[in-house]
């Protein structure tokens, strides 16, 4: 066995699991463990106590956990809810997000922090999918109008996203025309993929089989998605495109084959168990290790970043939600685009991107992650308690008023 170290992956596994042990004795505070992994990860890091770092065997897990964390968001993706007028407005409203995300990435370029305006601008632009679902469900709102429309507006973000970071600033270079190219042979080999398995999965013969192995030590299905990930993930490589963007499909095309999954009900939490449970936490520990905040700390000028993008990113995907004012009202409206500005996972990648494309520096990069992580605390909360409210004030529509004796009305 070759001579490797894993005692910093051993702390980097018990931090994965102290972190969700910690939310779980304190869940009225509704903060992510995903905040705590990355958190632990500058506290154990070389930004104060300098116990962890990340070594070779940290390193190939997390690019894999990042893989696998794109690969889950893919599998998010509800194809049913992106038509008609609620994919028009999701549209619209990237693209005033994108519109406003250029002007802040001037000013942001102006100042020095970067030199690239429209990274800045994709950078802010995307919209946690997998932090949106679980406070509209939280909410019982995931069903309703204003949660659908919302998930289908972080849907499109977070593809949207991922597309433009790949097109525009993939680490392999390359002109852009060319990666159009690329892009458009690499979505056709996907199209194809995604033929091949839906007409694969109609096979009785084959649908025999997979029933058969699929819950015994074969576990075929999870090897044929894990397949598909890295399949997809090494095409995108070969054809000079961020490797996010293959893994990102690949989760859409499971989530295409796997609609019903009344034969295999727990095919998705397998996948889960291995990403969640292992893989993606190392990607989220091991980027909170490799956050500069002794630069970020140096002078109050540079920390006054923070507060700057928080807002950034609430102005850039906020202000579009004013597109459901009409038919939503104020309160869903503020709730969606609470929801909307929520963002961490892409945020990480987009400025790990950037800076090892040079266009960000470590300080602005760990300012734009320190945004996300207080944009994943504060938005969410009260996005929730906004959408609660409303449920509450929707039930007693047509209820006549209490009368409160005097004591209570003052």
């Amino acid at each position: 066995m070759p001579d490797v170290s894993f005692v910093n992956l051993l702390a980097i596994s018990a931090i994965a699991l102290v972190a969700p042990l910690l939310v779980g004795f304190a869940p009225r505070l509704r903060i992510p463990s995903v905040v705590l992994e990355i958190l632990a990860g500058v506290v154990v890091g070389p930004s104060l106590l300098g116990w962890v770092r990340v070594d070779l065997p940290v390193q190939i897990l997390a690019v894999v956990g990042l893989a696998f964390l794109l690969f889950l968001a893919g599998l998010e993706i509800d194809l049913d809810r992106l038509k008609g007028r609620i994919l028009q407005v999701s549209l619209l409203g990237y693209g005033i997000t994108l519109v406003l995300g250029l002007g802040l990435g001037s000013l942001v370029t102006a100042a020095g922090w970067a030199s690239a305006p429209l990274l800045i601008a994709i950078t802010l632009s995307a919209t946690s999918l997998g932090l949106v679902v679980p406070v509209l469900k939280d909410a019982g709102q995931s069903a309703s109008p204003v949660g659908q429309t919302t998930i289908a507006a972080a849907t499109v973000a977070d593809f949207g996203a991922i597309v433009l970071l790949s097109l525009f600033f993939s680490a392999s270079g390359g002109s852009t025309g060319r990666k159009v190219t690329l892009l458009g042979l690499f979505a056709v080999l996907v199209a194809l993929t995604a033929i091949v398995v839906l007409r694969a999965g109609m096979s009785s013969r084959l649908g025999e089989v997979l029933q058969r192995l699929q819950d015994t030590t074969a576990e075929i299905r999870v090897r044929a998605a894990v397949l598909l990930l890295v399949a997809f993930v090494a095409l995108a490589s070969r054809f000079g495109l961020e490797s996010i963007l293959g893994a990102f499909l690949a989760g859409a095309v499971i989530g295409l084959v796997d609609r019903d999954a009344s034969s295999h009900p727990s095919f998705r939490l397998k996948l889960e168990a291995i990403g969640y449970g292992f893989l993606v936490p190392i990607f989220f520990v091991s980027s909170g290790i490799r956050l500069d905040l002794h630069g970020l700390f140096a002078q109050p000028t540079t920390l006054l970043r923070v507060p700057l993008f928080l807002a950034a990113l609430l102005l850039v995907r906020g202000i579009p939600a004013v597109l459901y004012l009409p038919r939503f009202g104020r309160r869903s409206t503020m709730a969606a685009g609470l929801l909307q500005a929520t963002s961490l996972p892409f945020i990480v990648t987009a400025t790990q991107i950037g800076q090892a494309t040079g266009r960000i520096d470590a300080v602005t990069a760990a300012a734009l992650v320190s945004a996300g992580l207080l944009s994943v605390l504060i938005f969410p909360a009260v996005s929730l308690s906004l959408l609660r409210r409303g449920a509450r004030n929707e039930t007693r529509v047509g209820e006549p008023a209490p009368v409160l004796p005097v004591s209570e009305s003052m």
